[in-house]
């Protein structure tokens, strides 16, 4: 059975109780003293009459599908009171230089490392949906704006049109109306844009146009704190693994990030990295196994 790194009881009580009693922003780690690429810890939440993912993503900050995929066997709309939910707090770092800005597509999730204070700031994001995938790229914080005009592009407009027989406004002011939110920061020159949304549902999930969507909190926060010309690497990551000081082999894998035509659709490659990462061990991948088939996000520990 899949061993899931859980934390000591008392404070995983007091975390919960922090984090339900306020509205989150951004988990914050410090970095100062690790060695190890293991940060945060899974939490349990104990399900109350109404609970419902898209409810429990918003108290948590985490992302929509991020649940669903911790949690295959429930219903993300109907949860029983009592029902156990984890909470996909704890990951691996992903493996590239810790600056600046780095969005990781598979696991929806956008790492900003603060230069000043060995810290990484963890938040879920929105990214582009099937046939309009957000590109890979070493980019770098470009144009900033507060109160954005969304004006559609010639692309959009004709895909609004196709779907749904009519052409959107030209543009669209700043307002409940705009899907920018209220912030939205330009990669370097392109059309692509980090920005806040008017829908809440859609974080943490490929439901964009191609651009990185946020909770209106915390592009609010990366807005304020994140000073044009950072770096931004964007990248394609789907399993991450690491061999920790304390002996532990741990791995995290999500659901690849692939598009309709392709032959690989949703499947996880053996790359040669990952076969010399877990061995020769029928233990390892007896373990590993089922969440090949069935990422689930969470980091696991690979023992015999």
């Amino acid at each position: 059975m899949n061993k899931i790194l859980r934390p000591l009881s008392f404070s995983l009580t007091l975390l919960t109780i922090l984090l339900i009693s306020q509205p989150l922003m951004a988990k914050v780690y410090d970095m100062s003293n690790i060695k190890n690429r293991l940060i945060g810890e899974p939490i349990i939440h104990t399900a109350v009459e109404g609970d419902y993912f898209q409810q429990l993503a918003e108290d948590y900050n985490v992302g929509f599908l991020a649940l669903l995929a911790a949690n295959p066997k429930l219903d993300p709309f109907l949860l029983k009171p009592g029902t156990e939910v984890i909470i996909p707090n704890q990951m691996l770092l992903p493996y590239v230089p810790q600056v600046g800005i780095v969005i990781n597509l598979p696991e929806l999730r956008l790492y900003y490392f603060s230069p000043d204070e060995n810290k990484v700031h963890v938040f879920p994001v929105g990214i582009g949906r099937e046939g309009l995938t957000t590109p890979l790229t070493n980019t770098v914080v470009g144009q900033k704006r507060k109160n954005p005009t969304w004006r559609p592009t010639k692309e959009a407009q004709q895909r609004h049109f196709e779907e749904h027989g009519e052409y959107l406004p030209k543009e669209v002011p700043s307002g409940p109306d705009n899907p920018f939110g209220k912030y939205a920061i330009r990669l370097d020159t392109s059309e692509y844009l980090i920005h806040g949304s008017n829908k809440r549902f859609g974080i943490g999930m490929r439901a964009s146009s191609g651009c990185i969507r946020m909770y209106d909190e915390d592009i609010e926060w990366v807005f304020n704190n994140v000073p044009k010309g950072t770096k931004v690497r964007i990248i394609n990551q789907p399993v991450k693994m690491s061999y920790e000081k304390d002996g532990k082999q741990l791995i995290e894998i999500h659901q690849p990030l692939t598009d309709e035509n392709e032959v690989t659709k949703d499947k996880v490659i053996l790359t040669r990295a990952l076969q010399r990462f877990v061995g020769t061990k029928r233990e390892h991948w007896q373990q590993l196994i089922p969440v090949l088939d069935k990422p689930q996000g969470l980091v696991i520990e690979l023992t015999e």
